[in-house]
């Protein structure tokens, strides 16, 4: 007798949910993707008790007749793929075949759909249809899906909280939002509305949905293109950031997708201007013939594969670094408590503010201001103080010129000019002058070295020696006269001249443990990056060193010279500004 049998349709459903059906969030996806496929412009979603007891997805999409009704639930049963061929060229969210006879397995279904003939309406218990009935004629798809696994307590048992299951739902919904501007979404749960779109096509109007009107007036627009991608979106200012990498979103041919280079690429091209543990929010959309890309990896077809990934981190971490070279970043303080109105009402008193108010308005709708006139004219409002962009051969001259008047705890600097007042933390700007020093001195060697009086020996354990020895001569590169000396230990006779006088032996000895540090992904770049972040660190103002006022504008000046002067290399911030209106506000002079 035969020991092989062919597996149950619905014990194979079963086992195919347990990879498509993972939670909540899982079914929304595969049904809202279904109603984009059918051409929705409006799908609202509704949950009860976050999707744990009823899940239900409606749209205005083309339906369907009674007979793909019924057969929209067979395995591997699609209206999107035609032929082999057809699995190259995607042109669709879903081609599967597999999520709702999946959904239907593990949970109650009612489907209720028309294509302006007569409706129907299909019972679906645990995989087996139970009911086929006549319904209304109304254009579009109702699908209702009550008690997720119901009928699979392992799986029920490792449901997360309510909340949990909620904040996925939304995640998702939110991201969806965003790849399709122009499909209106509602989402509801319990009743109350979570999220509501309009459906205008605008994306910075979803943004404002889904983040609010303040996320929306920091974030900029960018686009690039080459031969095989067209990258658009919008990506925020340094200052605004997240503490996970959540809310990087990245849409490839109106699909959510995830892919772990992309996702980096993106974050390190924000490297310098803000924490390291700190996550910019960017939305980017790219396009990209469906022939040079594979979403069929993995059953959620969140996983791609780009067959150009290294083109295409090149385009996209050119265009955000030149975006952000472009943008002068200065934090701009604000009071919380004022109200809108308000604002606007002591501003009409004002022409400068006026004009100031109103580029604040248009933000909703454009919050990347362009200025094409000269220097002097870009800083007439405090506005582009933080929004400006400065022209490329003024590239070294991001900041205005600011006016020392003194020194507060001995740690920030108070400067002045006509726009208001600046704060500069000394510390952090004196590590941005040296990080740049640094880096420049160690990427451009000119080979000169400085001959020790008495040569510095440093020991090291058995196994940190044997990996040293293999880059004797990268460090010889360097202008360092290093050798072997003794039992694990190296003598140094001469060193760049880019090291401070006093510091030639705790320098020399961070060098060498960095490029230990380094050693399993060793790069010149990123040992280039780590040496001058930790020189800079090293040789910098510490905070509580009262400067004197000459010592103050010669930071300054050298500050207003860096490629980014509004952050340190670890990404805090630089200087921060007080607008005269907010100063007058502060101290309730403008109107009160």
């Amino acid at each position: 007798m035969s020991r092989i049998k062919i597996m149950d349709e619905i014990l194979a459903n079963k086992i195919a949910a347990g990879e498509v059906v993972e939670r909540c969030a899982s079914v929304i996806k595969e049904l809202v993707e279904n109603s984009i496929d059918a051409g929705a412009t409006e799908i609202k979603i509704d949950l009860i008790e976050a999707g744990t007891k009823m899940m239900r997805v409606t749209d205005n999409g083309v339906g369907m007749d009674k007979e793909d009704a019924v057969l929209a639930f067979g395995r591997h049963a699609t209206s999107k793929l035609k032929t082999e061929d057809d699995l190259f060229h995607i042109a669709t969210l879903g081609f599967r075949g597999e999520a709702l006879s999946s959904i239907a397995s593990v949970s109650e279904v009612e489907l209720k759909t028309s294509d302006g003939n007569v409706g129907t309406v299909v019972h679906i218990n645990g995989g087996k249809i139970e009911t086929i009935e006549p319904s209304d004629a109304r254009v579009g798809t109702i699908m209702t899906v009550s008690n997720l696994f119901y009928n699979t307590p392992a799986r029920l048992k490792h449901m997360k909280s309510l909340y949990t299951e909620l904040a996925s739902v939304t995640d998702y919904v939110n991201k969806i939002a965003l790849s399709h501007p122009d499909i209106k979404f509602i989402l509801t749960n319990n009743g109350a509305t979570l999220l509501n779109t309009d459906g205008s096509g605008n994306v910075l109007k979803t943004i404002k949905a889904i983040y609010g009107i303040d996320l929306v007036k920091k974030m900029v627009p960018v686009s690039a293109e080459d031969n095989d991608y067209t990258v658009t979106g919008y990506i925020s200012l340094p200052e605004t950031h997240r503490s996970s990498r959540n809310h990087m979103i990245t849409l490839v041919n109106g699909r959510v997708v995830k892919n772990i280079d992309l996702t980096r690429t993106i974050n390190d091209s924000y490297h310098s201007y803000k924490p390291d543990n700190r996550y910019p929010v960017v939305v980017l959309n790219i396009d990209v013939d469906p022939s040079l890309i594979d979403v069929n990896i993995h059953p959620t077809k969140m996983d791609i594969k780009f067959s150009k990934l290294e083109e295409l981190l090149i385009l996209v971490s050119h265009m955000i670094k030149q975006e952000l070279k472009r943008l002068t970043l200065i934090p701009e303080i604000e009071e919380p408590e004022q109200d809108i109105e308000e604002e606007i009402q002591d501003e009409t008193k004002n022409k400068f503010y006026q004009e100031n108010m109103e580029l604040n308005r248009v933000a909703e709708e454009e919050p990347y201001i362009r200025i094409e006139d000269t220097i002097q004219k870009e800083v007439e409002s405090p506005l582009f103080i933080k929004r400006e962009t400065v022209q490329e051969e003024k590239a070294k001259d991001r900041l205005p010129e600011l006016y020392p008047v003194g020194l507060v705890h001995g740690t920030y600097i108070i400067c002045q000019n006509e726009l208001g007042m600046y704060l500069i933390d000394q510390h952090a700007a004196k590590e941005r002058v040296n990080y740049e020093l640094f880096k420049y001195q160690m990427g451009h060697p000119t080979g000169g070295s400085i001959a020790l009086l008495f040569p510095m020996t440093i020991e090291f354990s058995n196994n940190e020696f044997v990996i040293l020895k293999e880059y004797f001569e990268f460090i010889r590169g360097l202008g360092f006269d290093i050798s072997e000396f003794g039992v694990n230990s190296v003598i140094v006779k001469t060193h760049p001249t880019w090291i401070p006088k006093g510091e030639e032996l705790e320098s020399t000895k961070k060098i060498l443990e960095t490029i230990l540090l380094c050693e399993k992904n060793f790069s010149i770049e990123k040992f280039n990056e780590k040496v001058a972040t930790m020189m800079a660190c090293k040789h910098a103002i510490k905070a509580n060193e009262n400067i004197t006022m000459l010592e103050m504008e010669q930071l300054i000046a050298d500050l207003r010279k860096c490629d980014n002067p509004f952050n340190c290399p670890h990404g805090r911030p630089t200087i921060i500004f007080y607008s005269n209106y907010d100063l007058e506000k502060l101290f309730k002079r403008s109107g009160f």
